[in-house]
């Protein structure tokens, strides 16, 4: 009986472990949502807003992080996603949603080391303060959204069903480009919680 005990704590210390990263989040922005302005430092050395790249055709905001292993399998597809699209007019931007006080592995150098080692073809932006995270309601890694030229968001969720048909993200561009409304606009993210510090009790209206 000590045993099951002792395996149902576990359990729930897993669980809620899992799920403290999503109650700290806002509540997920979604398609026809105004996007949130922000300005982040990237590991080229340089800041980057989501002003500056007001006449792509539409821009990719990845929410992500160095650790998470769900992130880590999908690097190689956003990556090419990003060499396909980029050139017709579709901005990337990376964002890492995870300071390095709450994962080590997700500290600045770090992201310097894999942006050389994945290539990245895109700005690999630091949210060291999770404001815009916060902001956007980000709530796992990798968490996708698509903003317009007008600054509404356009799709938000995953990158793709599971490493199954359909292919969100590329279907959205593609309905985008050819000034279409975007199919599926809304999917189910999924991946590693963020790894949201605790808000003061302030922020929290308490």
């Amino acid at each position: 009986m000590m045993v099951r005990t002792a395996g149902l704590a576990v359990v729930l210390a897993v669980a809620v472990t899992f799920l403290s990263g999503v109650a700290s989040a806002a509540e997920t922005l979604k398609p026809g949502a105004e996007a949130p302005a922000f300005e982040l430092f990237g590991v080229d050395y340089r800041y980057h807003s989501l002003e500056g790249a007001a006449e792509a055709r539409a821009r990719v905001l990845i929410f992500t992080c160095n650790h998470c292993p769900v992130t880590v399998s999908y690097e190689d597809t956003l990556v090419a996603l990003g060499n396909e699209y980029q050139p017709k007019g579709i901005q990337f931007i990376a964002i890492n949603t995870n300071p390095a006080d709450m994962v080590a592995a997700d500290g600045f150098p770090q992201m310097i080391e894999r942006a050389k080692e994945k290539n990245l073809p895109y700005p690999y932006l630091y949210d060291e303060t999770q404001k815009v995270s916060r902001a956007y309601g980000a709530t796992v890694t990798p968490h996708i959204f698509v903003v317009g030229p007008e600054g509404t968001i356009l799709y938000e969720g995953a990158a793709d069903n599971r490493r199954r048909e359909p292919n969100y993200l590329a279907d959205a561009l593609d309905a985008i480009l050819a000034g279409r409304p975007v199919p599926d606009a809304s999917t189910a993210e999924f991946g590693c919680t963020v790894k949201y510090r605790p808000e003061p009790r302030e922020a929290q209206g308490e």
